[in-house]
């Protein structure tokens, strides 16, 4: 790939690991030199040498600087290397030339004073099946939250001052705090609310160590008291789910501090939330309310919060785990119907994609998909970049101009930030597809295995360039569209009536774009029709699942209540004859 001269000034800065420094020799560092910060590991800290990656967040936010990593408008100065085998006993180096967000290099911090923290972002060595060894952080029950990621160890904050003339003094930080574990989540099992967690045997072979996925499973009205009857099954894909996001078996709590949500300008969101969970309770526990299992899965994996739910190059048989491991597990446990014709999927955004993309890719074993929001569908138009025809992702590029490609707007098209900067920030937190943000998660699930057992990249991470040999890959494997369109005279007649999206016009990621290509392709089928639905929120932004009458903010807490009569009604006109309606009142 062609590289341009902004790269070739980075590219000795992005090399660089780290330097080691003996602690006892830092008394001697206290002559002003250049802007730099030197990040001690305690000689008590561990007995192994450790990997990961190294993160500095200046911070002008009150809190501890950790949590204050974003690539909008509230972004603040973030700086990040890889270490590789890090002696207890020494310090890094983060130079002043290390590659950050928003500020382009360490040296470049405008004058003011700042709150400083460090945390290190463990890394374990995988030997794969696929003959590779790569280096990833794992999972550890957070969800691939690097900056609660439980054993991970960060440095308390320290407020220090940048002068017009750079560090007045040296800036020494000591990775002396450990993020401690997380409780076992079995023990927010209620009478309503169980916890599944499997070790599944084809991820495990894939990496080569033991590898765990979860869920939690939301049982109907009665089920204690039926022993024998057989329900359906409504799986509900997305992020990680900590705890099962659905319901609230008490009022909400209304003398709690109110807390403002700025993604839905609404004050008390905390309670808005937690009153449509008691709604949606009260729903699912009353007379007339269908009888299904619900199920929202945790399936993390070493690259991000969730696998996409498809099998992968670079993350394994996550597909194949979900839907015949994992799955006739919860049936089996709960009383599941276990048949195709029985399991239903939804979810929006990230989950949108899966329950589209595990539909597709597993035409028989589920019978109807509820697609909100998806993530695009459709890689010529992936966001605002066309994969295959364009040449930079981060610009378009005329001979007298260069246009900026947005990465993020609200319903009136307002752009808070591009798609360069979202991906720099990715990768100041990780390189070779390591930052546990969306467009390095999307390429470790699409892309093919790169030279260095890593996910090969679909653009250039520094300037944009577009490798379209990888493109090409993902069209073949992972282009939703593509694949319906090559594919449609054997997997349309499975897909009848299954396929059902729902998109806001103003999405914020323009994840409508590939929406408005998908319904071309569907719209146009015959032999048969694919006999679904696409709809469109006027105005909506991300996340609108359908809902024409609620509010974005209320609808996206309301996703059972919203699609269960439609699963009903799936199975009402679908279901052998003669089976037992197990999900009727």
């Amino acid at each position: 790939m062609h590289t341009s001269p902004r790269a070739v000034a980075f590219a000795r800065p992005l090399a660089l690991l780290f330097v080691l420094v003996p602690l006892m020799a830092l008394a001697a560092c206290t002559q002003r030199g250049p802007v730099e910060v030197t990040v001690q590991l305690p000689a008590d800290s561990t007995a192994a040498p450790l990997d990961g990656r190294l993160i500095v967040v200046f911070s002008q936010r009150e809190g501890e600087p950790r949590f204050h990593v974003t690539d909008g408008p509230g972004a603040q100065p973030v700086f990040g290397i890889d270490v590789e085998g890090w002696m207890a006993g020494t310090a890094a180096v983060v130079a002043d030339t290390v590659f950050g967000y928003p500020v382009k290099r360490l040296g470049d911090l405008p004058p003011g004073t700042y709150r400083v923290q460090a945390i290190l972002n463990r890394y374990e060595t995988f030997v794969r099946s696929d003959g590779r060894t790569v280096k990833l952080p794992p999972d550890r029950g957070e969800g691939q939250q690097w900056a609660r990621k439980p054993g991970n160890l960060h440095s308390p904050a320290v407020e220090f001052t940048v002068t017009a003339d750079g560090m007045a003094e040296p800036l020494i930080l000591t990775l002396d705090q450990e993020i401690p574990a997380l409780p076992d989540p079995a023990e927010q099992e209620t009478e309503w609310v169980k916890y599944v967690r499997i070790r599944s045997q084809r991820l495990s072979q894939f990496w080569g160590t033991d590898m765990y996925i979860g869920a939690w499973v939301l049982l109907p009205r009665d089920f204690e008291a039926n022993p024998d009857r057989r329900y359906p099954v409504a799986v509900f894909h997305g992020h990680f789910p900590a705890s099962f996001s659905h319901i609230r078996t008490t009022p909400p709590d209304t003398t709690t501090e109110c807390e403002y949500s700025a993604r839905f300008d609404l004050e008390c969101y905390n309670h808005i939330q937690e009153r449509e969970q008691w709604r949606t309770f009260q729903e699912w526990t009353s007379d007339n309310f269908p009888r299904m299992l619900v199920v929202e899965i945790q399936h993390p994996t070493p690259f991000y919060d969730d696998s996409y739910a498809v099998n992968s190059a670079n993350n394994g048989p996550y597909g194949d785990a979900i839907t015949h491991e994992l799955l006739p597990e919860i049936e089996r446990r709960f009383n599941g119907i276990g048949e195709g014709w029985s399991r239903f999927l939804y979810g929006g955004s990230t989950g949108g994609w899966e329950a589209m993309a595990a539909q597709v890719f597993y035409p028989d074993d589920y019978n109807g998909a509820y697609i909100a929001c998806p993530d695009p569908i459709d890689f010529r138009a992936y966001t605002v970049v066309n994969l295959y025809e364009d040449e930079n992702a981060y610009y378009i590029d005329e001979p007298f101009k260069r246009t900026p490609r947005p990465g993020h707007r609200d319903w009136l098209g307002h752009v808070d930030r591009t798609l360069e900067e979202s991906n720099h920030l990715e990768l100041v937190l990780g390189t070779r597809t390591r930052s546990g943000q969306q467009w390095d998660v999307w390429e470790s699930v699409y892309s093919p295995v790169g030279d260095d057992g890593y996910p090969a990249r679909i653009w250039d991470k520094l300037t944009g360039d577009i490798d379209h040999e990888v493109a090409e890959y993902w069209r073949e494997n992972y282009d939703l569209v593509h694949i319906l369109r090559r594919d449609w005279g054997t997997l349309g007649p499975k897909l009848q009536g299954k396929l059902h999206i729902y998109v806001g016009d103003m999405d914020n990621y323009y994840l409508n774009n590939a929406v408005y290509l998908a319904e071309e392709f569907l719209e146009s089928t015959d032999e048969p029709y694919y006999a679904g639905e696409v709809d469109y929120g006027d105005r909506a932004e991300h996340c609108w699942n359908g809902d024409h009458v609620n509010s974005n903010a209320i609808s996206r807490l309301r996703y059972i209540t919203m699609y269960a009569p439609k699963i009903v009604d799936r199975l009402e006109r679908t279901a052998p004859l003669g089976v037992e309606r197990g999900w009727r009142p």
